[in-house]
């Protein structure tokens, strides 16, 4: 009786595991820290509260994203946890619903403006698992989720997110090319989704090395420290120095994550090779906040930044084993 319980207890681990895409949940982590980056703050307990809200919130799309897909997946891929019933539907269901309770609370223990963008966060997945995403509007709710996503780490750890829009546009834009691609996954695809993915990947690569933000020098730095010069004023062309090498490495690396991959299914554009680019495109996400973090400029930012892009051979090797997509 243990010798038969012991297998069962590790297929069980095994199809939750495959259900919660685990190896995708690695690149979650990065959103919370390119948001406090994007404020020139120091990450805190509250972006950990962040993370936690995120990645809950993440795995109640994963597992909602199954659950709704369950009988499409019955036709297409049956050897999902769902639909080859090693887990049940109401099981699937309730975690989903769990995930997002858990997520909202952690969010709500970061502060009132961290629990005002989960909100919106928590009806973006849901709304794109149950009802837009196969209509044309799903690639955009996916990238305004991954969006409010990194918001969310600015206001928990700052209290306000407008300084991060235009790193959560960078990361949306990413996420829409992928989200877009995925689109072909299971059927014979055309060249069109891979290429935009690619050129997607080549304009990112060169907008997060355009614009940095230089670390204040500690007499210089104002109360929400940010740089500033005379009388207040941002200091002149700190935004718009060269590149550190470390943004410029990061940021190669985000390119060469993802590139070839692209290059690939655009040439065959067959369900093997785009789910294999859509894969390299969830762990290319990993990279890109790298980017977003370092660009900040400090060394907590780089110290971050490092830890951030050491989530992505973690992804790859975990993805060995379980399915990413």
């Amino acid at each position: 009786m243990t010798g038969a319980s012991e297998p069962s207890r590790a297929g069980v681990r095994a199809a939750w595991a495959e259900l919660l895409r685990l190896p995708a949940l690695f690149t979650v982590p990065g959103d919370a820290l390119a948001g406090a980056a994007a404020l020139t703050r120091r990450p805190d307990h509250r972006t950990l509260l962040a993370i936690g809200s995120s990645c809950c919130l993440y795995e109640a799309g994963m597992v909602l994203n199954d659950w709704a897909d369950r009988a499409e997946d019955a036709a297409d891929r049956p050897h999902r946890p769902l639909p080859s019933g090693r887990v049940s539907p109401a099981a699937a269901f309730t975690a989903a619903c769990a995930f997002t309770a858990a997520g909202l609370a952690l969010a709500a223990m970061a502060g009132r403006p961290a629990l005002t963008l989960a909100a919106p966060l928590a009806a973006t997945v849901w709304s794109y698992d149950l009802a837009l995403k196969h209509t044309p509007a799903g690639p955009f709710a996916m990238a305004a989720a991954r969006g409010l996503d990194l918001l969310l780490g600015a206001a928990a750890t700052g209290g306000r997110a407008r300084p991060a829009l235009p790193s959560a546009a960078l990361l949306a834009t990413h996420t829409l090319a992928v989200t877009t691609l995925s689109r072909q996954e299971t059927r014979e695809g055309t060249p069109t989704a891979a290429l935009g993915a690619l050129a997607t990947t080549g304009v990112l690569t060169w907008l997060v090395q355009r614009r940095r933000t230089s670390a204040p020098p500690p007499n210089r730095r104002s109360p929400d420290e940010q740089v500033h010069g005379h009388r207040g004023r941002p200091e002149p062309g700190a935004a718009h120095r060269s590149p550190a090498p470390l943004t410029a490495v990061l940021a190669a690396t985000y390119a060469g994550t993802t590139a070839r991959s692209y290059l690939h299914a655009s040439l065959n554009p067959s369900p093997p090779l785009t789910q294999q680019a859509v894969g390299a495109g969830i762990r290319g996400t990993i990279p890109l906040q790298a980017t977003l973090i370092a660009r900040s400029g400090g060394t907590a930012a780089t110290a971050t930044a490092l830890l951030t892009a050491a989530l992505t051979p973690v992804a790859r090797r975990l993805a060995r084993r379980v399915s990413i997509t």
